[in-house]
């Protein structure tokens, strides 16, 4: 699930130093805040993997069909957004959403009170190649997806988790991408089998994400999963 990040004291000392800084009429200084959101990684190390690691990675996948794909709920992996995970992003006081928009947008304008929100900026849509603005105030064509979806994850042995595993697993930034939100509906919980990105030059790292990601979670890949990350592997240029 990678290191798990010092940050709970920090964000505890904020918050106290914020309910004790209202009864002076005080507020932590901005560059303090700043900081504290700036300590905590978006990405984790090596993630996602170069294609020959991606390669070794997939040859020790377990490989079988997909299981209780009927008891599959949204809700068994949480129903909102949540910071309160040890994974990638977990514990840094912001959504999770925000924390991939942070991360996934260019020219990206921030909240001068809140570094955590994101004011606008622009999607370079790694799945079609569009480039989308996004604007706090306006409706975004912009939707955070999970890449290999919140279905298939259980369909490969998320089923068995815990509930707090299967919440890290939602929010887990290593798992997220912001991207064009119509091709995310064509997408929805189709494996990689099923659904590939538009955009042909980008089959290279969504294969080593989505491998990257089986491989974090030790998640089984069925069989024409496994071909269809193989063939998407095979474009990279090494």
């Amino acid at each position: 699930m990678g290191p798990r990040v010092p940050a709970v004291v920090p964000v505890v000392a904020v918050t106290a130093a914020l309910l004790l800084g209202a009864c002076h009429h005080e507020e932590p200084a901005q560059g303090e805040v700043r900081a504290l959101v700036a300590q905590v990684p978006l990405a984790g190390a090596g993630f996602p993997p170069a294609a020959a690691t991606a390669r070794t990675q997939l040859a020790g996948l377990k490989v079988e069909w997909g299981r209780n794909w009927e008891t599959y709920k949204r809700e068994n992996f949480g129903r909102y957004w949540s910071d309160e995970t040890d994974g990638i992003g977990g514990r840094n006081g912001c959504d999770t959403r925000d924390d991939v928009l942070r991360r996934d947008l260019k020219e990206l304008r921030e909240g001068d009170r809140n570094p955590c929100v994101v004011i606008s900026g622009v999607l370079h849509d790694p799945y079609t190649g569009k480039e989308l603005p996004y604007s706090y105030r306006r409706a975004s064509q912009i939707q955070t997806d999970h890449v290999v979806a919140l279905g298939a994850a259980w369909r490969g042995g998320a089923y068995a988790w815990t509930p707090q595993r299967r919440l890290e697993y939602a929010n887990d930034l290593d798992v997220l991408l912001a991207v064009d939100k119509q091709t995310n509906y064509e997408k929805s919980s189709k494996t990689a089998d099923k659904w590939k990105p538009p955009l042909t030059t980008y089959w290279c790292e969504y294969a080593r994400r989505y491998t990257g990601i089986k491989a974090k979670y030790r998640l089984s890949v069925t069989p024409p999963e496994k071909l269809a990350l193989q063939e998407m592997l095979a474009t990279c240029p090494q």
